[in-house]
């Protein structure tokens, strides 16, 4: 069955503008072969398929993301803050330049980033997870069905070291390297219920 994953790193760092004045963030988009803080983890050969198809969407300008996780798997237009502009492997790191838009989401987050506030960025996607055999209680691994929607800026991270920088599933966590407390995991579980309910 098929459940819509969510898998978050934080965002940080200065806001610059590109020759044509739009706001430009750069960093990490995602994490392959590392446990997240939901005990998650996306294996490499599906990530790197998973890139490459969304490769296309980047080139037709359609790589939307929106600000905060909607509960659906559709990109809903009204919410859209950015763009994804280029992505590229750096080791088992996904890193990604996004372009802020100017609509009201877009110019939320141009002003979140411009104060300095840290936010998330969180991939969104349609699979099935299996638990790993082994592994301590609560590790699952993405399984081959998963599919990636796009990446949507949050306010609360769940990968680890999940820090973006600018020019350029969702957990409680305030500073890089901290472990989420009981509140969020339940808050993660809660919304896997509800998913699978719709």
């Amino acid at each position: 069955m098929s459940n819509l994953l969510i898998e978050t790193r934080l965002f940080e760092g200065k806001v610059n503008e590109d020759e044509g004045g739009r706001t430009i963030v750069k960093g990490i988009l995602q994490r392959a072969g590392a446990e997240n803080q939901n005990g998650r983890i996306y294996p490499m050969e599906i990530l790197q398929r998973e890139a490459k198809k969304y490769e296309t969407l980047i080139k037709e300008r359609r790589a939307l993301g929106e600000l905060d996780h909607p509960d659906s798997s559709v990109i809903n237009l009204k919410n859209v803050s950015h763009n994804v502009r280029e992505i590229h492997w750096d080791g088992d790191d996904l890193v990604g330049t996004v372009e802020i838009l100017p609509t009201p989401s877009g110019n939320i987050l141009k002003e979140l980033l411009r104060a300095g506030i840290l936010l998330g960025i969180s991939s969104r996607g349609m699979g099935s997870v299996t638990p790993m055999r082994g592994a301590d209680t609560g590790k699952v691994q993405v399984g081959e069905d998963f599919e990636l929607i796009g990446w949507d800026f949050v306010s609360n991270p769940s990968t680890h070291g999940a820090f973006m920088t600018p020019m350029n599933e969702s957990v409680n966590k305030g500073v890089q390297g901290e472990v989420c407390n009981e509140w969020c995991k339940a808050q993660d579980l809660m919304r896997e219920i509800i998913t699978e309910i719709s």
